[in-house]
């Protein structure tokens, strides 16, 4: 992958007299930032339940929202970050918010035309703007304090984003599966002109929602206009194994950060997007789809609570290690659902959200460590690969379709047993010759 992406960059001032309290307005604005993206990320697990039933799709066809969604990391990351670069870190921010408001209008036609696809295509829109935000805020964000609490600082700004996603849930219920779902036999007893009636009424119920999200992304550009943000620079080459003009592809650690990148995002974005429609298994809990779905609050805010828990333990323990023990406590836990039935199989698949807590922020900053020069080019890798996304859940839902939901979480499984290895071996600071 050619350099392009967007500077990890430094702080003006950084490491000199500017104290921690001058970052604190810049860091109060991204942490509102990571809390919508968390919330617009969330309410896709909210909508698969409810775009399943309404056009009777399978579970892999339903996951294509997940697809539609994560493919703009893919396909927009670099693009993105040179916008970034031209435009600047408070302009990308700004115009990044605009992209993801006309996203969310586009839900409103959509709606109105009853089309699934029209309904992919907002969600790309819509995650390109959160691309363009994501890949100037991170690195931003990393940059904000001293290189050695990194891990813990962007794990503690993503607290919040987890505290969207505890919200999320509850919004997406009360104004979007307000009504009552009837599943693909009971719409096929209704009369032809009731059966137009109910689908119109049950795609429009998203119409009011999205466009006031896009109000709300408007007002919060409007915020980051005016707030003043510290100016922040390239990084120089010097203190890390990267040299001058270095490519990020020859340090393994980057290499295999960027697959653990892929392997989380992955993993818990198919487990949020299959749990509604697993706890309405009559084995699991039976539950009505708006009962389900306020379950999800527990899966977002065990995250949250981990990763303000990981913003301590991070600065105590050595970050690979607690990471590989993340993982595998996620293993431990997505067997036990396999293994289970009702409430333990309910609450140990919610229970991965406290294990996933700290896993982003911490491959993040192993990856991007020692990099030097190269950083810049390897944040861009690492943002690339969240498209894992897009790709591990389609293939849960094809699993869940050939074998029942159950089962079909052996595949985030394997994901977190790859980041176990990532963690306690993949991520040792080395150099390919």
């Amino acid at each position: 992958m050619a350099s392009g992406t967007a500077p990890l960059a430094t702080v003006q001032g950084a490491g000199t007299a500017q104290s921690t309290n001058g970052y604190l307005p810049a860091l109060v604005a991204l942490t509102t930032l990571f809390f919508m993206w968390g919330f617009l990320t969330c309410l896709n697990d909210v909508i698969i339940p409810h775009f399943k039933t309404l056009f009777d799709l399978s579970y892999a066809q339903a996951m294509l929202v997940q697809t539609a969604f994560f493919a703009a990391y893919g396909v927009m990351s670099i693009p993105s970050s040179r916008l970034v670069r031209w435009l600047g870190y408070k302009l990308g921010i700004i115009v990044g918010l605009g992209g993801g408001a006309a996203g969310c209008l586009l839900f409103y036609p959509a709606a109105s035309a009853q089309s699934y696809p029209f309904f992919l295509f907002a969600l790309f829109v819509l995650a390109t703007g959160i691309v363009v935000i994501q890949v100037s805020a991170n690195p931003y964000v990393a940059e904000l304090g001293p290189a050695k609490t990194a891990s813990s600082r962007l794990t503690l700004t993503q607290a919040f984003n987890s505290a969207a996603t505890m919200i999320a849930p509850e919004f997406g219920r009360h104004f979007i599966l307000k009504g009552t779902a009837l599943d693909v036999a009971a719409q096929a007893a209704l009369a032809p002109a009731a059966l137009v009636a109910y689908r119109l009424s049950e795609s429009q119920s998203v119409q009011l929602p999205y466009v006031g999200l896009a109000a709300a992304l408007v007002l919060l550009a409007a915020l980051i206009w005016f707030a003043k943000m510290p100016r922040i620079h390239e990084p120089t080459p010097e203190g890390g194994l990267g040299g001058r003009g270095q490519s990020a592809w020859v340090h393994p650690h980057l290499v295999w950060g960027a697959l653990a990148i892929f392997a989380y995002v992955g993993a818990e974005v198919a487990i949020g997007s299959i749990v509604v429609n697993y706890f309405k298994l009559p084995k699991i809990a039976g539950l009505g789809e708006n009962a389900a779905a306020g379950y999800l609050k527990y899966y977002g805010g065990g995250a949250m609570i981990g990763r303000f828990i990981g913003s301590f333990t991070l600065r105590r323990f050595r970050p690979s290690k607690l990471l590989g023990l993340h993982a595998l406590a996620a293993i431990v836990l997505l067997f036990v659902t396999m293994a289970t039935s009702g409430r333990v199989a309910m609450w140990s698949v919610l229970a991965v959200g406290l294990f996933n807590s700290i896993m982003f922020p911490t491959i993040f900053t192993l990856a991007v460590d020692g990099l030097g020069s190269a950083t810049e080019q390897g944040s861009g890798i690492l943002c690339t690969a969240i498209i894992g996304g897009a790709a591990i859940p389609p293939l849960q839902g094809k699993l869940a379709d050939l074998i029942g939901p159950q089962p079909s979480f052996v595949v985030p499984a394997l994901c977190y047993a790859y980041i176990v290895w990532y963690g306690l071996k993949g991520s040792k600071l080395r150099r390919s010759v």
